[in-house]
Formats: C-alpha cells, sequence, structure tokens
C-alpha cells in the first residue's frame, strides 16, 4: 500500500472514530507512519477537500494541530461548492472527483456516472486541441449535467 494511501486511511479512521471530525498533530502521525510532515500536509490538501466533503483547518503554535471536519453536503449544496458560476475549467481528475462524490451521495447511479464521465472524456472532447478549451467545454457540461439531476 502507498504511503498516501495508509495516510488517507489513518485519517479516514480518525474520522470515524470522532463522529466526522479529527484533530491531527502533523508531526505526531508522521513520525507514527515514519514520513516527513510535508508527506501529511500533502494528502491532506489533496484528498480532503472541499469538494470531496471536507473542511481543513489549522492552528499554528504549541499546541497547534490541523481539524478536519467532515461535512454533510445536500446534493445541491455541493454541486453549488463544486462548480460555481464562475468556475470556467474543471480537468478530468477533477470532474472524476465530482461524479464519485455525487455517487457516494447517491445523486446518480453507476450507469449515470458512466455515462457523465463519458460525456466529459478526452475521447468525446478529442476535437478541441487546446488543454484549456477542453476543460472549459468540461465545466460547461459538468454544470448542465448536474443542473438537470440534481432539479
Amino acid at each position: 500500500m502507498l504511503l498516501s494511501e495508509r495516510i488517507t486511511r489513518l485519517i479516514e479512521e480518525m474520522l470515524e472514530e470522532g463522529g466526522g471530525v479529527a484533530d491531527i498533530k502533523r508531526n505526531d502521525l508522521a513520525h507514527s507512519l515514519g514520513c516527513v510532515p510535508s508527506q501529511v500536509s500533502y494528502v491532506i490538501s489533496s484528498r480532503f477537500t472541499p469538494g470531496s466533503g471536507y473542511m481543513v483547518e489549522s492552528r499554528r503554535g504549541g499546541g497547534g494541530y490541523i481539524r478536519i471536519v467532515r461535512v454533510q453536503m445536500t446534493p445541491q449544496s455541493y454541486s453549488e461548492q463544486l462548480l460555481p458560476k464562475a468556475k470556467t475549467q474543471l480537468s478530468e481528475a477533477e470532474a472524476k472527483e465530482c461524479v464519485a462524490k455525487l455517487i457516494s451521495m447517491g445523486a446518480v447511479t453507476e450507469r449515470e456516472a458512466i455515462l457523465i464521465l463519458n460525456a466529459v472524456s478526452p475521447a468525446a472532447l478529442y476535437r478541441i486541441e487546446e488543454p484549456e478549451g477542453k476543460n472549459s467545454v468540461r465545466a460547461d457540461v459538468m454544470r448542465q449535467i448536474i443542473r438537470i439531476l440534481l432539479k
């Protein structure tokens, strides 16, 4: 198992035990896993994002910690947070994260997820040459799909 997966799994266990809240001392967690604190920070910043349903706050100083809170979101609030009108670009990885969250919330079925991912896949957007153009179209398509699905 990769180190990042071990860190993620440990934090998820802490969230379960804490009823959706985990207070983490980055240095202590890193020491217990035999890694450097920056690896813990990387996992937190990349996997425990608002788009994934988490709020992260940090307290600095001698008794400092990182608090991760699992946020219960409705499909509507999730769509508004993930794809605000101002968001004009959406990478393929971000689209996959969005669809995975919609599945976990029960907003879409596995079959609908496959259809959505195929609609915003590189194969569907192959005529658009520049990456920014693909990401713009992907964001527009995802916004429309989510708007219709979550009515």
